[in-house]
């Protein structure tokens, strides 16, 4: 009589912490600078298994209308429908597909981002997860950061103005950075 060898899988549910989270872009200004802004709304969950890490799974929800970029007259247009049309499109999310270990500490996650109701492509590069950490209040965290490139035109963001000296008002490379903290559920 023998045993059969079951799998062990140590997998686990994290909810994003929003108060200690941050989703923030840049994009080229005039073609001479970059402007930043972020989201204040961040929500979602990291499914992580331990042993076999790229059987993990991360879903994120960003609340459009949260947009900041230190400027009301730019965040009203950034909501308005040249932009994020946040009354029809009131939210970005990322569902991850696939997560890929690319050396010790760095992960590239591939998965569906979609923006303005359009759904693309999109792989972060990951640093993390980090060790799990207890806080004052007895909860376990971890954290991760992760960047990605996406052509803001590939998501129907296209409105922009010609510059007079030539050239266009707003890029279209927008660079995504996340710095995620999560807490375990």
């Amino acid at each position: 009589m023998s045993a059969i060898a079951t799998p062990q899988t140590a997998t686990t549910t994290w909810n994003i912490d929003p108060a200690h989270s941050a989703a923030e872009f840049k994009v080229k200004h005039m073609m001479i600078s970059n402007v930043k802004g972020q989201f204040a709304k961040v929500t979602g969950a990291l499914t992580l298994d331990e042993v076999e890490l790229g059987n993990s799974r991360i879903e994120a929800l960003i609340e459009a209308a949260s947009i900041e970029t230190r400027d009301a007259q730019r965040d009203a247009h950034l909501k308005s429908a040249d932009f994020f049309h946040v009354e029809k499109f009131p939210a970005l999310s990322f569902k991850s597909t696939g997560i890929k270990i690319v050396k010790d500490g760095e992960l590239a996650v591939e998965g569906d981002l979609t923006i303005r109701g359009v759904t693309r492509k999109a792989v972060f590069a990951v640093e993390g997860p980090t060790p799990p950490a207890k806080d004052p209040w007895g909860n376990t965290r971890i954290a991760v950061a992760a960047t990605t490139k996406i052509n803001r035109k590939d998501f129907g963001l296209t409105w922009n103005a010609a510059l007079e000296t030539g050239g266009i008002l707003v890029g279209e490379e927008v660079t995504i950075a996340l710095d995620v903290q999560f807490i375990r559920a």
